[in-house]
């Protein structure tokens, strides 16, 4: 039997739809979540990746996007994850989410014996499931990347309405983590700081190696104490969800073989395109680096 050629990145989380409020404009259903975005966004780079992901039997409809996108898949049967989001303001960045059905937890007997040069967990659970299972696939030997929103979005038991809140562990997150991703909000409840820059040299000093913060202007990442910002210019807001999972999903895939300026360049480029449009990104890697080109270079 021939051994799995390796993955470049393998995405986990699961599948889900949900119900889109947005500040102007009818509602919407979109059929999509983190890994969904994420995996996507990377697959247009040629690289090899997978997702391991849950769906119930009456909805693999979902892993149709995946499989157009050439992304292997390993699927295990369960509950969907049901969610509403309302942005009651033209603030893209205010947004509240509810969580209707959260889905079955991950844990690191779900996670199959492929080989990997990265996984990035995107949002797979409740805080204590997630360390476990960082912990888990830590000792498996992978490299991780983290989407700190699943640890710092924490739901109220009764309304299902998710807030923002610190997390007692994240030193322990941060330094498991090769590649941390969250938006402003969510950095400043750990921060405790709106300032991006400081928010960056903040969660680094507390042990993160790769920093990766958007905010409605653009994305920053820093490294060794030097960051890149790159702005967003996309003409639309519609498709806003997803915009932190495509970029980290396109970010992940540029950096294997490109320096951070030109990845985040490159990722923002992505993720501007994929926000004039609800659902995960549908262009060509001709748009994004025409636009890339014209906005950075």
């Amino acid at each position: 039997m021939l051994k799995m050629q390796p993955y470049d990145i393998v995405f986990v989380g699961q599948l889900g739809t949900g119900i889109i409020i947005p500040f102007e404009g009818p509602p919407f259903l979109e059929q999509a979540s983190p890994v969904l975005f994420a995996a996507i966004a990377a697959s247009y780079l040629e690289k090899k990746i997978a997702a391991v992901t849950r769906v119930s039997e009456s909805e693999e409809y979902l892993l149709e996007p995946l499989s157009n996108a050439g992304v292997d898949q390993f699927v295990q049967r369960g509950e969907t994850v049901q969610y509403r989001v309302v942005f009651a303001t033209a603030d893209i960045d205010q947004r509240q989410p509810f969580l209707i059905k959260g889905g079955e937890q991950f844990v690191i007997g779900d996670i199959p014996p492929f080989e990997s040069r990265l996984v990035h967990l995107c949002c797979v659970g409740a805080r204590q499931f997630q360390l476990d299972l960082m912990r888990g696939l830590r000792t498996r030997g992978f490299r991780l990347s983290v989407d700190m929103q699943g640890f710092v979005l924490q739901p109220d038991g009764e309304t299902g309405a998710l807030h923002l809140k610190d997390v007692q562990e994240k030193k322990e997150i941060l330094t498991m983590a090769d590649f941390v991703k969250l938006d402003t909000l969510e950095a400043k409840a750990l921060t405790g700081t709106d300032v991006l820059h400081d928010q960056a040299n903040i969660l680094e000093d507390w042990g993160s190696s790769e920093t990766i913060i958007t905010s409605s202007e653009g994305a920053l990442a820093q490294r060794a104490g030097k960051s890149i910002f790159a702005k967003f210019t996309n003409r639309s807001t519609r498709g806003r969800m997803g915009r932190g999972d495509t970029l980290i999903g396109s970010y992940l895939a540029r950096i294997l073989d490109h320096s951070v300026e030109d990845s985040l360049q490159f990722a923002a480029a992505l993720a501007s395109i994929k926000m004039e449009s609800p659902g995960p990104f549908r262009g060509s890697l001709k748009d994004v680096l025409e636009r890339m080109y014209k906005s950075f270079l």
